[in-house]
């Protein structure tokens, strides 16, 4: 069958962007990020400079792909107050700071950290749920990395705060996978943490009136930091990068993501905002798509915002 001149041009372009992928894979270092010579990303076509994502296309699978199905569970679930449980059981009056007194006490003396362990995921059925997910229609399933609260639903190299080692003992993104790759669906991940900074900051709050007032939440002890972030100026609003973010916070970030990235192959990365952290955000993009050069042979991943 002959090809017309757009099919042999885009040809071309797959097998030139292949074998790009074939030879990172054989060096030993990727690109620095930024000055910090011990960050690196995969080497490749695509790099921190907005320019070399001009060459990006979208692949096959996921034009046609039409319905997809993500699901959005972690700690919080175990409760049932909704996903923003983390933050507005730290706000005085909210509805799910009066179910939390009500049910587990002041979170003085319990917090967020103290529920984790209630969420055992002792039913959790992976492959049953992918199946049924499968009979209807979906054609690829996204697996939540982490949300808000700061807790990684994979075992991860980065974070003491994760369900490995704490809640249910088990790798989720990483059963969530094996399912739906056994089963033939592309699978994706979703990472919410990059706004947490700022969205996590009621935990350093007290009350201003009752017989709590005055008395901090759990989120002031230094032991807890790396779940409840140390102190820092206050943000405007709780969703959106604010320029109070710390570089040592930002570089977490970056090896988290990388790190969720790299154990699990993923089709699809979501994340929930935008491209965060300029000189860190455009370098993760560029590392999960020459990741998929160096895996696939081909660019066959998506990237997506919010």
């Amino acid at each position: 069958m002959p090809f017309t001149r757009r099919e042999v041009f885009k040809l071309a372009g797959i097998s030139a962007l292949a074998a790009l992928g074939r030879t990172s894979a054989r060096e030993s270092a990727g690109n620095a990020v930024g000055e910090d010579e011990d960050v690196v990303i995969q080497s490749g076509p695509f790099s921190a400079e907005q320019d070399s994502f001009k060459i990006y296309s979208c692949p096959e699978w996921f034009r046609d792909a039409k319905f997809g199905i993500w699901a959005h569970w972690g700690p919080s679930s175990a409760i049932g107050e909704g996903d923003w449980y983390a933050r507005n059981m730290y706000m005085e009056g909210s509805r799910q700071y009066q179910y939390h007194l009500k049910t587990y006490g002041h979170p003085s003396k319990f917090g967020y950290k103290d529920t984790i362990p209630l969420w055992t995921a002792e039913s959790f059925d992976p492959k049953a749920l992918i199946r049924r997910y499968g009979e209807a229609g979906a054609k690829y399933f996204v697996s939540m990395g982490v949300h808000c609260d700061n807790f990684d639903l994979w075992n991860s190299r980065n974070h003491r705060w994760n369900s490995v080692r704490m809640g249910p003992r088990r790798d989720i993104v990483g059963e969530w996978r094996e399912a739906a790759r056994a089963a033939g669906l592309r699978f994706g991940v979703s990472e919410h943490v990059w706004a947490s900074y700022n969205w996590w900051e009621t935990n350093k709050g007290a009350d201003k009136q009752g017989p709590y007032a005055g008395l901090p939440y759990d989120g002031i002890n230094p032991a807890n930091y790396d779940l409840y972030f140390p102190p820092h100026s206050p943000a405007r609003e709780p969703w959106a990068e604010q320029g109070n973010e710390s570089e040592a916070w930002k570089r977490e970030w970056f090896l988290r993501a990388q790190d969720l990235i790299d154990q699990h192959q993923p089709d699809l990365y979501y994340e929930d905002g935008p491209i965060p952290y300029g000189r860190w955000g455009r370098p993760l993009v560029a590392h999960f798509y020459n990741q998929s050069l160096r895996w696939r042979g081909k660019l066959d991943v998506v990237y997506t915002a919010k």
